[in-house]
Parts: structure tokens; sequence; C-alpha cells
């Protein structure tokens, strides 16, 4: 505690203020019509749908249909394709593997008025059709027109299934398998279009169009180019996906107002920042000097949970926040001032038992580590189990509960994933602003002549010593 110098509450304070400005403003450059966002600020912020308003549908095969896993996600291949072909970028597709099921959500796009939802669930929920084509002529739209529009060389019904795969370059591809009949039509297409290109079209997208090297007479053939593992597996979804056995079925579908969600969400953050100021005030007038050093490390917790929702952080993606998100801010901020007061009123006990300032501030914190790591130890439990059991099934979170949760199923709420992944975020922040930055800002200021009165800390003139 000695080696902490008298500047270091500056340090730390200018900081957390720069740090917490630069969250709430973002930072962009402009250049002519072009602007280039560097750091997300709060208007970045993704909202759910039960603010931003939007579609929630869950889709099922039918009750006599028993799909796999690759079915699953092939059919979620199809429902991307369809919602980036609407101009659909903000979206959820998740896969229930436990339970067959695809849940969608999107939002309402900004300014929307005659968007028409069940027509839109309606479209996402038709089955796809895959083709190939002959070369890759599009018009200004990116449609196929000419030769690609006219020359038809497979569909779905003549792909057996796609895979990814490693070719004889250590490389990865996509093998494919043909039907006697797509054999047939392959081998006289690919007799005749060596060094040409093949289209592969989902509906009116192109999803690849790979050149033919060789020509192909046993049904086998490999698509090839610059692949990743991940990438592989998705075009193959894609491929199989326009042979996809089953119809989706709609099993849940609900839509929410922009406005109600509007109106909830600035009366969670008006009631955010109305408990804020009361605990400010109360803590600031219970524990003084360390009550004031809370208000600023609490908030730098609340800024840093913000640049975690935004993707303010270039190593980690931004998360959708909804009002339960928020709720799990608020939360969060309750578990900060829990861990202050617990550490304020060691401080108080250790001065009224006659240590020193130094040693008072030194032992106060030590022995409210353990409190404050049990406290916080058991909530990150639970904000985890909430991530897995409501979030993404592919994430490593359910990966985490799978052991756990398999006799109940997964779901996937995004709205309690957020209040989740908010209230995760808030508890760790805590560590490094409740307990790091407070520790740092305090001991600094002790080392200053007018703060060194023990009164300020909570503790009797008499008792404490000031040495």
């Amino acid at each position: 505690m000695r080696r902490v110098k008298k500047p270091v509450f500056f340090i730390v304070f200018a900081v957390i203020v720069l740090f917490t400005t630069v969250v709430i403003t973002g930072f962009s450059t402009q250049y002519g019509d072009n602007q280039t966002v560097w750091l997300k600020g709060v208007s970045d912020i993704r909202w759910g749908i039960d603010i931003r308003g939007g579609v929630d549908v869950t889709f099922t095969p039918p009750e006599d249909f028993d799909a796999d896993n690759d079915q699953l996600d092939s059919a979620k291949e199809v429902i991307t394709q369809r919602l980036i072909s609407l101009g659909i970028n903000d979206y959820e597709v998740y896969v229930d593997y436990t339970k067959d099921r695809i849940i969608v959500r999107f939002p309402w796009k900004a300014g929307e008025t005659d968007f028409d939802p069940e027509e839109a669930v309606k479209e996402l929920g038709e089955t796809a059709v895959l083709t190939f084509r002959e070369g890759i002529e599009v018009d200004e739209e990116g449609l196929p027109t000419g030769a690609t529009a006219e020359n038809i060389i497979l569909e779905g019904k003549d792909i057996q299934k796609a895979n990814p795969a490693i070719d004889a370059n250590g490389k990865y591809c996509v093998s494919l398998s043909l039907t006697a009949e797509g054999a047939a039509k392959f081998s006289d297409a690919t007799g005749k279009m060596i060094g040409q290109v093949i289209s592969i079209w989902m509906d009116d997208t192109c999803i690849s169009y790979p050149t033919v090297q060789s020509h192909i007479t046993d049904g086998q053939a490999s698509i090839t180019g610059e692949y990743d593992a991940s990438s592989a597996k998705s075009l193959a979804d894609k491929i199989n996906s326009g042979a996809l056995p089953f119809k989706l079925v709609t099993a849940n579908f609900s839509t929410i107002s922009p406005t109600l969600g509007l109106g909830a969400r600035d009366a969670m953050v008006l009631s955010g920042l109305i408990a804020f100021g009361l605990i400010a005030l109360f803590i600031i007038i219970m524990y003084r000097l360390p009550g004031a050093v809370a208000v600023i490390a609490l908030t730098g917790q609340v800024a840093g949970t913000l640049a975690c929702v935004t993707g303010f952080f270039g190593f980690m993606d931004g998360s959708t926040l909804t009002i339960p998100g928020i709720a799990g801010i608020i939360l969060a901020i309750g578990i900060g001032v829990d861990a202050n007061i617990i550490t304020a009123e060691r401080i108080k006990e250790e001065l009224n038992h006659g240590k020193t300032l130094d040693g008072a501030i030194e032992s106060g914190f030590k022995r409210a580590f353990a409190a404050i790591l049990d406290g916080n130890l058991t909530v990150i439990i639970v904000a985890v189990i909430l991530m897995g059991a409501f979030g993404p099934t592919d994430s490593v979170f359910a990966a985490i509960m799978k052991p756990f949760l398999f006799m109940f199923g997964s779901a996937t709420e995004g709205t309690i994933y957020s209040f989740g992944f908010t209230l995760l975020v808030g508890v760790i922040l805590n560590f490094i602003m409740g307990v790091f930055a407070s520790r740092l800002m305090l001991a600094s200021l002790s080392k200053f002549k007018a703060f060194r009165n023990p009164k300020l800390y909570g503790g009797g003139a008499k008792n404490g010593k000031n040495a």
C-alpha cells in the first residue's frame, strides 16, 4: 500500500472519465459522405426485439418427421439466406437440436411502416430452390440473366449429399454426391464446359461460382476455392438445404410493437439513472471518502459493461441489449455497491479497533476480498447457467451447461441471455473497478494530508490514528 503514490488517484480517475466519455460518444471520422466508425458508442447499441420491436418465430419439422442435426443445420442456412435476401441483416437464428426447432428473431427496420411480418415469416418457411446454372451472367440487381437464367444444369433433387472435405492439396473443399439422374446431367454439362463457370444459386441469390476443371462422369464432384472449415461447412449446408426433405412448420409466432418496446426501454434507463443517483448519494453520506471513490469505480463498471455490449473492444463482438439486459446492468451495480460497502465497513472496523489509517485501508481490503469473491463467484455461476440455458445452442456457455441441462432441453430466449451477459460482464468488472481501482484510488488519496482524518473513512477521531 505504501508504494501507491499521490498521482495514482488522478491517473485512475482521468482514465475512467475518458473511457466513460468515449464509450458514450464513440469515435468516428467523416470523409465526404462516408463515415468510418472506429469506436462504437451507446448510439450503436443493438437493441433486442423487446425494445426495438420485431418478429419472434419458431419453426419445426412436421410432427411425423424426425429431422436429424444435419437437416436442421441446412434449414438454418436456408432461413439465414432468405433473411439476407430480404435485406434483413440484424437477425438471430438458433437451432435447438434437443427439441428439433429453429428460433428466428429479427427487429423492425428503422422507420419501417409497411412491413408485413406474417408474409415475411411465410416466406422464410417456404422451401428454398437450389439450382446449378451455366455461367454467371447477372443483371444490375444481381439476378440471373441470359444463358444463366435459361440453362439450368442441376436442381436440388439431383444432389444426394454435400459434405465439407479436404482435397489432395490439403485444402478445404465441398464434396458433392449426385443421384443417377444428376450424374448424367452433370456429365453432359462438364464435358462441354471445361474452363467455364457453373454458378450455384439459392432462389435468386448466387452462393458460389466454381470453374469446371475436368469432365466429371461418376457423379462425384468437388467445389474448390479459398475455403476454411467453417465456410466449407456453410456452403455444404446451403447446398443440402436445396433438397430439404421436410417443410418448416410455424410452431410459434409473435410480434412486438416498437412503441411499446421503446417506452419500456426509456422507463428502465430512467429507473437505472435514478437508482444510481440515490445509491451514489447514500454511500457518500454513509461512507464519506470510500463512498465517493466507490461512485467513481461504479461509473467505470457501468461504462465497461456498455463497452462490452456495443462491441467497443476489438477482441469481442457486441451483444444485443434487451430489457432484462438493462436489468442485469442495474443488478450488477447493486452487487458492485455491496462490494464497496463491505470494504468500507471493514476499513471502519479496523480504524475503530485502533489501527493506523494506512493499516486500516490495507487490512480492510484484504479482509473484505474473501467475502466479495464468494458472492461474485456465485453470481458468475448463475450468469453462466443463464447464458448456457437461454442462449445460442452452439455457444461455449451452452457447451459448458450441456451435461447438466440435457434432461430439460435447450431454450434460446435472447432476452434472458442478455440478462446473463450483462450480469456476467458487470460482476467481472466489479473485480476490476470495485476492488482493484477502488483500492488504488483510496490508497492514493490517503497520502494527502487533507485526507488523513479517520473521520473521512468512517472512523472515530479518538480511536483512529493518523500515523
